[in-house]
Parts: structure tokens; C-alpha cells; sequence
């Protein structure tokens, strides 16, 4: 090559380096001179026919059909090409294409471009492979995933994560639930965080920062898989979600603030109200009045409403109609979700949020519900806050994006192995209702028989309903009452953290409508609405309520059908229904006097009513008597207790002290009452009915005569 033109105004140093650039030239053509011709008179006799050559080497031929995965395809071109460079750089070859400094992606984006060229490709492929996903290059990530750069970079990766990914056993997980899916008309299947997070880190790392952006692409992705798939499943459904399960973090809902604001969070709480299910536009098309042109399809948001803005055909500027043919719409619900009560810190308020759900979330869940909610953070304009505030302010709502309804079976099915084998091997022990028994409030010294009744009404009954005709409850419920300081309320508190489901409540700050249930006017639709109270939400659980003799007449008289049907009847402002509460009463109260007397019957003692009575399975009578020998073994088990629970007490102390080894730890305990409600349906069968029918007369004849004290 020569070198470089000087400029005009340059002088040479003198006649010598213009001899000498002469040189130079002459022999660089003379060198060009001596090469080898390619082009001659007879250059069509290198294509001539050779039978000797023309052919492959069968030794070297592979023939054999290969099954190859887009990614598998991809990773071993990239070998191939690899180890061409590499073998190039080991001979000194030099590649026609590109040189030792042109990275291995050349060859495939000079395809790309020659095929660009030609027409031959879309916008979309036209787009370079991201490596390095997770350099935002200094914009947002809510920015970042709205390019269609890393936008078609995210959807290729999340589509090869959903057709590759396989468990322990080599099945493919996503591929199987997808056909589930489908073979159930379903709309939607979930994908766990965690599994996303050990295959795509940078998807899981981008998808609680920007959520929307996230679960669009995902959701896209999914349907153009499934219609892969299926072709024709678009006539079951339009949207095919992704729904995000187990999300690490568990929030509080009084624990969200500005920082949570558009990140997907998760949370649990009680669904106190719900409202009916609302079409809301998806799609949204519009009809000018004045040409009849359809303009759209305009999408919908949740923040505000989308308005063309003028005609493309006449350039009018309005009125348009939505026209309902072509409008798409979607299922919309609101539900208020409410702190659980066992989660209030003491002396707080419960916090409660707005919920929607949309497409197939909607009517997953009722009043009374204990649920598990992932869903976005976000926040809507509220006219009415700033009127009472004077400055602009903005309600928060949580839009649901995957919903678990907590009940028994939901505990069950998380159960490991290991806590099912401990269950099994802890039920074939001969002495299994004593040990029950002593793990009843263990802190708690004595009164075996009204641990007793706790964990009978712990475990329950089992419900009957003969041909559907007569329906007789299986839920045990108790009364407590005795003398003050004898650990009724403790009794109530332990059963409070015990039950898979509790709800606490006292006499005199519970109402008849915070019990039952009471009627409002939904602030969205104007409409009444039912919002649950205690015994509802306590459905399928446990409801406690201290200080039962505080508790006024009227209010006391409501709860009468739900003790005894486990129903409540609700017929107010239009609306006449029942709900359900299956569900436990524990009670505790004070005998009048403050003090038991034993002179005096039992009905005589409490200030309630024979039909509030009736209702009652179990009355526990405590009394406070004074006995030397028992006031030294309850001292003697007060000072171990404490011993024991102290924060400075070693290793030594806790071992002089005497261990019981028939109790059960807590947490096992509570595991083996919900698998023992779930999965144990006890029967009658072979059983002596003159033996019980005489037992039952005989009991109703001895209470006739006196009451049986069980102290």
C-alpha cells in the first residue's frame, strides 16, 4: 500500500525522499507483477467434472437426523465457530471475512445484514442479541424494558426459559402445565420466582422494578407459545397470564410506603367485602357520530380513561360513542383486604387496602377468606382526599396478579414429607390422647379436664347431613367460667395461636353486627354491600370471645342461629341471604359475685340465658380453691417455668428441672390438627346403641338432679 497523500502546502525535505518514494512504488508493482494469474484464458477448466473428488467420504459423512432445540442449535454454532477461529489462529490463516480482532458473532451479523439487504428479514431480527442484559446503559429499568432491543432480548429469553426448563426428573415443567391448562379451559398458569430467579437472574432481578413492562412481555410470550401449541385455543381464550408465585418477600399491608410504589409485592390479609363482578373495557372502539368512521382499538389503563383525539376521516374533533360490538371488555372485581387479626400489633387500628382482580382472579375468594395476594403496588387518582386534605393526594390500590386462598387443604398440601412421617409415626403411639392432652397450654399447671375440652374442640366433630335433609353440626363449642386469676383468658389465647384459623374477640367491645355481619354502601358501585364480621371470618376456624357475661343481651341473642345452624341470616336494605360460619365458639366469663359458689347451681352462677346455654357442648367450671399440697406444686411449676424460660438460664438449670416427656412441641402439634381435620373422617360402626341410649338417659336424669362440676 502507499503511504498516505501529503498536503498541498507540504514541501518535501529534499530530492532524495522523492527517490526514494519512487523506489518504494516501482517495487511494490513489481512484486504485484510476480503473483499468480486467477483470471486466464482457461479458468472454466477448474470446474471441470472429476469423478475422483466429486463425491463425500462415506467414513466422514454423518447422516443420521438430528432433533435440535433453538438454543441447542445456537450453542453449538458458536462452538463450531470457536473452534474454527481457533484452529485458524493455530495455523496462521488469515480469514477472508474478518480478522483475529473481530469477535465470534461477525459471520452471523453479516448474514444478517446481507439478508436485511435483500428484504429478506423482519424489523424484529433486525434487533443484535444483548448479552449483557442487565447494563441498563444508564436509563431506567422501567425505560430499559420498553426498548425493543432488550424488550425482544427479554421475550426470547423468558420463551426459551418456558420451553427448556426442566425439574430433578427431566420432565418439562412449563410445557406440562401449559397442556394442563388448556386441557382445563384455564386462562392462566404460574411461575415460580425462585425457579426463575436460579434460571434467569436478570428477568427476576428486572421484574419487581417494573413489573407492568415485565408481565406484558411475559404474557405475550406465553400466548404465542400456547397458540404454538394449541392453533385454535384463541376461540377458548384471548389472554393467556403468567401468574408469579412465591415471591420471597412477605409485606405487611401497614409496612407499604412510597418505596413500594409500582414494584411487585406480596402480602396477606382477610377479604372482609367483595364486590360483584363489572365488565371493564379492554379494548376500546370508538364511532364518530359525524362519518361513521371506527377508530381504534385504543387500550384501556387503569389510571384514566383513553379518548381519541380527532377523526382520521373527516379530522373532526368529536362526539364519538364506544361502540359495544367491537369493544372488547374484561371481568373486573374490588375486593378490601384486611390485616389478619393475629398480625395487629397491640393497641393498633387493622389497616386495610383495596384489591383488584381482573380476567380469571375474579370471585377466587369470599368474605371470611384468609388470602395469600402477589400483585403490583400502585396508585389511583381520589377526588375526595384532596377535597378533605387541600392537596393533591393519591389512594393506593393493589392490583393482583396471582391469589392463593389459605384454607386447610392449602396447609396440608404444603406439609412436607418429613412433617407427614412425623405425623404418622406420632399417631400410632397408644398414649396419643394424653400426650394431646398435656401439650394443651403446657405453661398452664392442672385443670386436665378442661385441656381436654379445648383439644376436643380443636379437633372437632365430624358434620352430618343425612340425604341432605337434616344438617348436624361437628363443631364442639365451650364455655369457660369460674373464678378470676384461674388462666381462662390464657386459655382463650393459647387456642388464639393454636387454631389454624382464630378470631378474638371480648364482650364488651364486640357489637351484634361485629359479630354477625352488617350491611354499607360500596363507596364504587353505590350499592349495599355485606361486610363480614367475627364469626364469619372465623368460618372453618375457631371464634374466641373473653369476657362473655359483659357482653348485653341483644348483642348476646344474635349469635344464637350461627352456635347452633352455623349460619347467619341477613335480611336489610334489600338484601336477603346467609352466610356461613362453621365454625367454634370458646368463651370465657366471670360468675355473678365475681366469685363461683357452690351452694348454687350452675345457671344460677352465670348470668346467661337458658337458650345461650343450651348451645354450649362443654361448661368448664374453674374454681380457685385454697389446698396447701396444690398451692405448693403450682408455686413449685411457676418458679421452674420461669427458671427454665429465663434469658440467662444455662444448659445445667434447664436440665435439673423436671421435662415432660409425653408433650408434643407446638409447631407439630398445630401440623398434626390440621392433617387430622383434613384427611380423618371418623365412622361409627359396631358400636353397642342400647349401651349409648341408656348412657344418654342417664346423663340427662343425673342433670336433672345436680350438675356435674368439671373442675
Amino acid at each position: 500500500m502507499t503511504s498516505p497523500p501529503r498536503e498541498i502546502d507540504e514541501p518535501f525535505d529534499d530530492e532524495s525522499e522523492l527517490l526514494g518514494g519512487e523506489v518504494q512504488l516501482d517495487q511494490y508493482e513489481d512484486e504485484e507483477a510476480d503473483g499468480e494469474e486467477l483470471f486466464g484464458e482457461n479458468m472454466e477448466a477448474d470446474y471441470r467434472p472429476n469423478p475422483a473428488l466429486d463425491r463425500y467420504d462415506t467414513n466422514v459423512l454423518d447422516d443420521e437426523e438430528y432433533d435440535l432445540s433453538q438454543g441447542d442449535r445456537l450453542a453449538a454454532e458458536r462452538f463450531m465457530e470457536e473452534r474454527d477461529l481457533a484452529e485458524g489462529k493455530r495455523r496462521g490463516d488469515r480469514d477472508l471475512f474478518y480478522d483475529e480482532t473481530d469477535d465470534i458473532e461477525a459471520p452471523r451479523k453479516r448474514k444478517r445484514a446481507e439478508k436485511a439487504a435483500t428484504g429478506d428479514i423482519e424489523e424484529e431480527q433486525l434487533i443484535e442479541s444483548i448479552e449483557n442484559l442487565e447494563d441498563t446503559k444508564g436509563h431506567s429499568i422501567k425505560e430499559w424494558v420498553s426498548m425493543l432491543g432488550p424488550r425482544t432480548e427479554i421475550a426470547n429469553r423468558f420463551k426459551n426459559f418456558l420451553r427448556n426448563h426442566v425439574n430433578s426428573r427431566g420432565a418439562y415443567v412449563y410445557k406440562d402445565k401449559i397442556r394442563r391448562m388448556c386441557e382445563n379451559n384455564h386462562s392462566s398458569f404460574e411461575v415460580e420466582f425462585p425457579v426463575l430467579a436460579s434460571k434467569e437472574n436478570v428477568l427476576a432481578f428486572f421484574l419487581p422494578e417494573a413489573p407492568v413492562e415485565m408481565l406484558q412481555i411475559f404474557d405475550e410470550v406465553a400466548k404465542d407459545l400456547v397458540l404454538t401449541i394449541y392453533p385454535s385455543y384463541e376461540r377458548v381464550t384471548s389472554e393467556i397470564h403468567v401468574r408469579i408465585s412465591e415471591l420471597p418477600l412477605i409485606e405487611e399491608l401497614r409496612t407499604f410506603r412510597r418505596i413500594h410504589l409500582n414494584q411487585l409485592v406480596r402480602t396477606s390479609g382477610v377479604v372482609t367485602a367483595t364486590t360483584g363482578v363489572l365488565p371493564q373495557l379492554s379494548l376500546v372502539k370508538y364511532d364518530c357520530i359525524k362519518c361513521g368512521y371506527i377508530l381504534g382499538p385504543f387500550t384501556q389503563t387503569q389510571n384514566q380513561e383513553v379518548k381519541p383525539g380527532s377523526c382520521p376521516e373527516c379530522q373532526s374533533s368529536g362526539p364519538f360513542t364506544i361502540n359495544m360490538e367491537h369493544t372488547v371488555y374484561r371481568n373486573y372485581q374490588k375486593v378490601t383486604l384486611q390485616e389478619s387479626p393475629g398480625r395487629i400489633p397491640a393497641g393498633r387500628i387493622p389497616r386495610s387496602k383495596d384489591c383488584i382482580m381482573l380476567a380469571d382472579l375474579c370471585d377466587r375468594c369470599k368474605p371470611g377468606d384468609e388470602i395469600d395476594v402477589t400483585g403490583v403496588y400502585t396508585n389511583s387518582y381520589e377526588g375526595s382526599l384532596n377535597v378533605d386534605n387541600g392537596f393533591p393526594v393519591f389512594a393506593t390500590v393493589l392490583l393482583a396478579n396471582h391469589l392463593v386462598v389459605k384454607d386447610s387443604k392449602q396447609i396440608v398440601q404444603s406439609l412436607t414429607d418429613e412433617d407427614v412421617s412425623a405425623i404418622i409415626k406420632l399417631s400410632k403411639d397408644h398414649r396419643i390422647g394424653e400426650r394431646i392432652v398435656a401439650s394443651i397450654a403446657p405453661s398452664i399447671y392442672g385443670h386436665d379436664y378442661i385441656k381436654r375440652g379445648l383439644a376436643l374442640s380443636l379437633f372437632g366433630g365430624e358434620p352430618k347431613n343425612p340425604g341432605e335433609k337434616h344438617k348436624v353440626r361437628g363443631d364442639i363449642n365451650v364455655l369457660l367460667c369460674g373464678d378470676p386469676g384461674t388462666a381462662k383468658s390464657q386459655f382463650l389465647k393459647f387456642v388464639e395461636k393454636m387454631a389454624p384459623r382464630a378470631v378474638f374477640a371480648t364482650g364488651q367491645g364486640a357489637s351484634a353486627v361485629g359479630l354477625t355481619a352488617y350491611v354499607r354502601k360500596s363507596p364504587v358501585t353505590r350499592e349495599w354491600a355485606l361486610e363480614a364480621g367475627a364469626l364469619v371470618l372465623a368460618d372453618q376456624g375457631v371464634c374466641l370471645i373473653d369476657e362473655f357475661d359483659k357482653m348485653n343481651d341483644h348483642d348476646r341473642t344474635s349469635i344464637h342461629e350461627a352456635m347452633e345452624q352455623q349460619s347467619i341470616s341477613i335480611s336489610k336494605a334489600g338484601i336477603v341471604t346467609s352466610l356461613q360460619a362453621r365454625c367454634s365458639v370458646i368463651a370465657a366469663a366471670n360468675p355473678i359475685g365475681g366469685r363461683y359458689d357452690p351452694g348454687m347451681t350452675f345457671s344460677e352462677n352465670v348470668n346467661l340465658s337458658e337458650p345461650i346455654m343450651s348451645r354450649f357442648d362443654i361448661l368448664c367450671v374453674v374454681r380457685d380453691e385454697a389446698d396447701p399440697l396444690m398451692d405448693e406444686q403450682l408455686a413449685k411449676f411457676v418458679v421452674k417455668s420461669h427458671i427454665k424460660h429465663h434469658p440467662a438460664a444455662s444448659s445445667a438449670d434447664v436440665d435439673t428441672l423436671i421435662k415432660d416427656e409425653a408433650s408434643i412441641p407446638q409447631d407439630l402439634l398445630k401440623k398434626y390438627i390440621v392433617y387430622a381435620k383434613q384427611t380423618v373422617k371418623p365412622k361409627l360402626h359396631n358400636m353397642d346403641q342400647d349401651k349409648l341410649a341408656k348412657l344418654y338417659s342417664h346423663l340427662r336424669q343425673e342433670a336433672m338432679v345436680r350438675l356435674i362440676y368439671l373442675i
